[in-house]
């Protein structure tokens, strides 16, 4: 019977889940689906006094938002110490790890030394009896010092690593807790994982728990070690770059399907496909597909993709979808260092009946649901209109307002309120007036939206109505 697939996703809860997070756990999630596995998420939490409880709600909250749910319920590494403690002895009973007192002044020195040699560190009481427990002292692994260690990666190949570069690192400290380098190992192989993936950037790591699967005679997991995400200038990434939390993302008005496709992509390829829909990836994903060469973080591609999901994605979708940006806590605060764009008018004010009728207009140019919000700001707003300093540029001209009483004659009689009859009436009335409509509309455009910006002005009388077109008109007017 073949192997069941269990990746899992192993976060430190100390922060957001950021976006390179965001992509590690896409990755296994979409390896275990495309091989009908399972996808396990493991809190990291042996750190206690850097964890915390609201960045295990923000790491969940971003599985959920992008709906990358786990198969079972989270496991807590914090949970699995006596576990951890049990294997660090078995290590040490049968010679591959020792107890070692020496100083933090001592360790150093001893660093220093082996660093001046081109060697790694080896510490006191490696050579001596295993001895019973004692306070103070700590569990180092007992490291090779001859030989290689070969990492067989699935998409960085095979990686040797000389084993006199790697150190006797610590599996237990002195207060009896696990380090990150034996709980990783325990758990993984506690939980039947088949495949983690993973940064490169444990690339190093992975060679030592090598050899702690070796020394426990456990069989090995396959390794993937994927490229990180810099900036699309090459550099490390950072808050400019998009090093934001992924329900940063969400309340900036990106769309989940659209994240997922954007972050698969992020060094992941399938020919020459850019748009690739879950259940595509799904049926794709493959780690043949990984490119070893870090992915770069584009905000322009990532627009693109949300545009094309916005445009596409059912109307009750999208409406629930900004419905949940603009429900969340950190919605509109400035906490992405000038990151996020804003909103440009009170939340409170949005209509989602008005929203869902003006959708099929207002979602062809957006590419974020702030861009369509802000788009669709004229329809919420109530008389008298702020108009903004280029608008009343275009109606403090001496010919807005005559021109404006005569096109509200002609809008008082226009029958049928829709976008052909409103295009025929405008054309007509510029044909009337001697006028190009490039004359007419931004003016129209003006007293009906107090912004220079908008959708087309068929769309806008269209999306008003005209009882609130009229009343605009009126106001300005002061009719």
């Amino acid at each position: 019977m073949p192997q069941t697939v269990i990746t899992r996703f192993a976060p430190s809860p100390t922060g957001y889940l950021h976006i390179g997070g965001a992509r590690t756990a896409l990755f296994n999630w979409a390896f275990a689906r495309a091989n009908q596995g399972k996808f396990l998420l493991r809190i990291e939490d042996t750190d206690q006094a850097r964890s915390t409880t609201k960045a295990v709600d923000a790491i969940e909250q971003g599985l959920n938002w992008l709906e990358l749910t786990p198969d079972e319920a989270p496991v807590f590494q914090s949970k699995q110490q006596v576990r951890h403690s049990e294997i660090a002895n078995q290590l040490l009973s049968a010679g591959h790890a020792y107890r070692s007192f020496a100083s933090d002044e001592e360790i150093e020195t001893i660093r220093q030394e082996a660093r001046a040699a081109g060697v790694a560190a080896r510490y006191p009481g490696r050579d001596e009896p295993i001895g019973a427990d004692q306070e103070g002292s700590v569990i180092r692994f007992k490291a090779p010092l001859e030989g290689e260690t070969l990492i067989s990666d699935l998409v960085q190949k095979d990686v040797i690593i000389a084993n006199d570069q790697l150190d006797d690192f610590v599996l237990m400290r002195a207060d009896g807790s696990p380090t990150y380098m034996l709980a990783v190992v325990v758990d993984d192989h506690d939980m039947g994982i088949t495949h983690v993936i993973r940064g490169d950037d444990h690339l190093t790591n992975c060679a030592r728990q090598i050899q702690i699967y070796n020394a426990l005679a456990w069989t090995l997991p396959q390794f993937a070690h994927i490229p990180l995400i810099h900036g699309a200038d090459g550099a490390k990434l950072s808050k400019r770059h998009g090093a934001l939390g992924a329900e940063q993302y969400q309340a900036m008005g990106y769309l989940a399907p659209a994240m997922r496709n954007y972050l698969a992509r992020l060094g992941w390829s399938h020919g020459d496909d850019e748009i690739i829909p879950t259940d595509k990836l799904i049926e794709w994903f493959d780690l043949d597909g990984v490119n070893k060469a870090p992915a770069r973080f584009d905000f322009d591609k990532l627009n693109h993709i949300n545009g094309h999901y916005i445009r596409t994605l059912e109307t009750n979708d999208l409406l629930g979808a900004i419905s949940a940006m603009v429900g969340l806590d950190d919605f509109g605060k400035d906490n992405n260092d000038g990151v996020a764009p804003k909103l440009d008018f009170d939340q409170s004010l949005i209509d989602y009946d008005k929203l869902g009728a003006a959708l099929p207009f207002l979602r062809e140019r957006s590419k974020t649901l702030i861009e369509l919000l802000n788009s669709a700001r004229y329809l919420f707003v109530s008389v008298p209109l702020e108009i903004d300093e280029k608008a009343q540029k275009n109606l403090s001209a001496e010919t807005a307002k005559p021109l404006l009483l005569d096109l509200h004659k002609q809008l008082q009689i226009c029958s049928e309120w829709d976008k052909e009859a409103l295009e025929s009436l405008l054309k007509g009335f510029a044909s009337d007036q001697g006028l190009k409509f490039g004359k007419i509309a931004p003016v129209l455009r003006s007293v009906l939206t107090g912004s220079t910006v908008s959708p087309g002005i068929y769309d806008v009388l269209y999306s008003l109505g005209k009882q609130e077109s009229l009343k605009r008109i009126e106001s300005f007017l002061k009719l």
